[in-house]
């Protein structure tokens, strides 16, 4: 597959959404298995550069803050790239399309590859092209919303998201529902939320 064929087919789904499908048991298998042992990425669709490129973007949508680590600590891009493993040829050409397009386009407006962008030039570049999230006219627009969503799924499905973001602790008999403490003036144990005081 060339470049310029992998941004035709970016450029038709302008104004579409493709629909983020999830991975399979088989995907989800491995992605926890390279999350439990912190294995090196073992890329089956996408380039190193490709990679990085995304590990970037996927960090700039779900950064690490004081609640939790981010899409990169998640291990998002391997994610990602397992759940190309598993998609139609059009969407992995929709992918690596968008992919060159975020780098043409930071390339053109700061003058170096998405990768490279500071954390404020990444956040300006993301909130341009997310101003139609609704309605994407543009490619780049279209590619934005697709890896927003499958940042999110991504995330979600993790270790790290499903633990320590959502505090998820399995089933559990609650012998009473205790609300979030913070209704209480206190940081709340329960959901990880801080008491802002005014």
């Amino acid at each position: 597959m060339n470049r310029r064929e992998a941004l035709r087919t970016l450029g038709t789904t302008a104004g579409a959404v493709a629909f983020v499908p999830w991975l399979s048991e088989d995907g989800l298998l491995a992605f926890a298995r390279l999350q439990s042992t912190k294995a090196a990425p073992n890329l089956l669709v996408l380039s190193p550069a490709q990679y990085a490129t995304l590990e970037a973007l996927v960090e700039t949508i779900i950064p690490a803050d004081e609640r939790s680590p981010g899409a990169k600590e998640a291990r998002v891009a391997d994610y990602i790239d397992l759940l190309l493993s598993e998609s139609d040829p059009e969407v992995t050409l929709q992918w690596l399309g968008g992919l060159e397009e975020l780098d043409e386009d930071a390339a053109t407006r700061f003058g170096q590859p998405f990768v490279r962008l500071q954390p404020a030039q990444a956040e300006s570049f993301l909130t341009e092209i997310s101003r139609n999230e609704l309605k994407p006219q543009t490619p780049i627009e279209t590619f934005f919303v697709m890896a927003k969503q499958a940042t999110i799924h991504g995330y979600y499905t993790s270790e790290i998201g499903i633990h320590k973001e959502l505090h998820y602790k399995g089933n559990q008999l609650l012998a009473a529902f205790v609300g979030c403490q913070t209704e209480d003036g206190k940081d709340c144990p329960h959901c990880g939320q801080k008491h802002l005081t005014l």
